[in-house]
C-alpha cells in the first residue's frame, strides 16, 4: 500500500496493523476453542514474519524495506496470537506503532532532505548532512530488531520465549522462524542505513549542495517517538504483559497460559534471537562496507541471480496469484458473470427482455392486422380450435391431437400467405 510518507506512517503504525490483529484479540474467546484454527495462525503469522524479512532484504527503496518491515512484524503478532499469547501481541502492536512511526517519518525526511529521491542506492554519506534524521533512524532500526532495553526488545524477544516455552511443533516452529526472521531484519535494516548515510556519496551534487535537516515542525515528531522508541517497552511491560496484571480484566479470553515457563528458559535460548539480530547487522556492515566485490561476483553468479529474482519477484506470489486467482476468475466474470448473466439472463428477463419482447409482439400483432377478412377468419378459427383443444381434452382426446397437427400446417400457409 503506497501513499505519502506521513499516511504511510500512519496506516503502518496504527491502523493496517491494528485492524486484523485486534479483530484476533477480541475474537479471543471464539478462537480459543479450536486448537485447529491456533494452530494455523501460528503457521501463518511465522511464515509471514519470514517471507518479509527475505524480501525486504533486496529492495532498494527506502520506503519500501520499512514497509517490508511491517509485514514481517504483523507476523509476529498473528503467531502470538496463535500461540494464546494475545496480550503480547497487543504489547508489541503498541511498541511497533513508536518505532515504525519513528522509521517511516525519518525516510520521510530523508526523502525531503534529497530532493525526493527514495532509492537508496543513489543516495550515501548523508550523515554528515542530516546528522539528527540519521539519529532517528538509528534509534528506530535498534528498536525494530530487538536490540536490548529498547522498546521492541520487550515484546519481540517475549513473543520468541513464549513461542519456545508452549513446548509444541508449531510454536517451536514459529520460534525458530521468528529468530531467523530476526536476522534478517537486522541485516536489511543495516544495509539501509549504511548504504543511506555511510557509504560514498551516489547522488547528483547539485541534490547534496542542497541537502538540509528537518525544519522544527517535522524533527520535533521524531524526537518524540524516539523517546517511546526507547522507554516505552521497559514502561509498559509489567502493565501488558506482567504475571497477575489485571489491566485487559475480562476483555481477553485465555484457556492456558504459560507466562511461568517462558521466564525460566534457558538463557542461551533468551538470548538467541539477540544473537541473530546482532549478527545479521554486523554481517551487513561487513558485507557492504568490506566485502562488496565478493557480494556483487556471488549476485553474479547463476545462484545469486536466482535467489535474488525469487527474493525480488516476492517469491514468485503475485505470479502465483494473478495465474491461479485472478485470470481463473476474470474468464469466469467475462464468461459466466457477464456473458451468460450479464448479458443473458438479465437482459431476457429485465427491463432490455420485456422491452424487446413487447416490441415484437406488438410488430407480430401489428402486421397481423391487415384488413383481410379471411385472415381474420383462420386466426378466429385457431383459437377456437386451441379453446375447444383445452376444454374438451378427456373427451376430445384424439381430436386434439388432430387439431394439433394441422395447426403447424396452418401457420407455415399463414406466413407464406397461402389462402385455405
Amino acid at each position: 500500500m503506497e501513499g505519502p510518507t506521513p499516511v504511510s506512517a500512519l496506516i503502518h503504525a496504527a491502523t493496517m496493523v491494528t485492524a486484523g490483529v485486534f479483530l484476533l484479540i477480541r475474537c479471543s474467546n471464539i478462537i480459543e476453542y479450536s486448537s485447529t484454527a491456533l494452530v494455523v495462525i501460528v503457521i501463518v503469522g511465522a511464515l509471514t514474519a519470514f517471507f518479509a524479512a527475505t524480501v525486504g532484504v533486496v529492495q532498494n527503496d527506502i520506503k519500501k524495506v520499512i514497509a517490508y518491515s511491517t509485514c514481517s512484524q504483523l507476523g509476529y503478532m498473528v503467531f502470538a496470537c496463535g500461540i494464546s499469547n494475545y496480550s503480547t501481541s497487543l504489547f508489541h502492536l503498541m511498541n511497533h506503532a513508536y518505532f515504525k512511526a519513528l522509521l517511516f517519518l525519518s525516510a520521510g525526511s530523508v526523502i525531503h532532505a534529497m530532493a525526493d529521491e527514495q532509492d537508496f542506492r543513489k543516495l550515501g554519506s548523508l550523515i554528515r548532512s542530516i546528522p539528527f534524521t540519521y539519529s532517528m533512524i538509528v534509534i528506530g532500526s535498534l528498536s525494530l530488531m530487538g536490540f536490548p532495553f529498547l522498546t521492541g526488545f520487550y515484546s519481540k524477544d517475549a513473543i520468541l520465549e513464549l513461542a519456545y516455552s508452549k513446548f509444541t511443533f508449531d510454536a517451536t516452529f514459529a520460534h525458530w522462524l521468528g529468530t531467523i526472521s530476526a536476522f534478517f531484519t537486522a541485516f536489511y535494516s543495516f544495509r539501509l542505513i549504511y548504504l543511506t548515510f555511510i557509504t560514498d556519496t551516489n547522488a547528483p551534487q547539485k541534490n547534496y549542495v542542497n541537502a538540509h535537516e528537518s525544519p522544527i515542525n517535522m524533527w520535533v515528531p521524531l524526537l518524540i517517538l524516539s523517546i517511546g522508541s526507547i522507554f516505552v517497552g521497559y514502561l509498559f511491560k509489567d502493565m501488558f504483559i506482567g504475571m497477575g496484571t489485571t489491566f485487559f480484566g475480562n476483555s481477553i479470553f485465555v484457556l492456558d497460559v504459560n507466562l511461568i515457563e517462558a521466564e525460566f528458559l534457558n538463557p542461551f535460548i533468551k538470548f538467541t534471537p539477540v544473537i541473530f539480530s546482532l549478527f545479521g547487522a554486523g554481517l551487513s556492515v561487513y558485507l557492504y562496507h568490506l566485502s562488496s566485490k565478493s557480494m556483487l561476483a556471488f549476485k553474479t553468479t547463476q545462484l545469486g541471480m536466482k535467489l535474488y529474482t525469487f527474493f525480488n519477484s516476492k517469491w514468485h506470489f503475485d505470479y502465483i496469484y494473478n495465474s491461479f486467482i485472478v485470470t481463473p476468475m476474470l474468464q469466469f466474470g467475462n464468461s459466466v458473470t457477464y456473458k451468460l448473466i450479464d448479458r443473458g439472463i438479465i437482459e431476457l428477463l429485465g427491463p432490455t427482455g420485456i422491452a424487446r419482447g413487447l416490441t415484437n409482439t406488438s410488430s407480430f400483432l401489428s402486421r397481423i392486422q391487415s384488413g383481410f377478412i379471411y385472415q381474420y377468419a383462420f386466426i378466429f378459427f385457431i383459437f377456437i380450435t386451441i379453446f375447444l383443444t383445452i376444454l374438451g381434452y378427456k373427451e376430445y382426446c384424439n381430436l386434439s391431437a388432430e387439431l394439433l397437427l394441422i395447426l403447424p400446417i396452418a401457420f407455415y400457409l399463414y406466413y407464406h400467405k397461402k389462402t385455405i
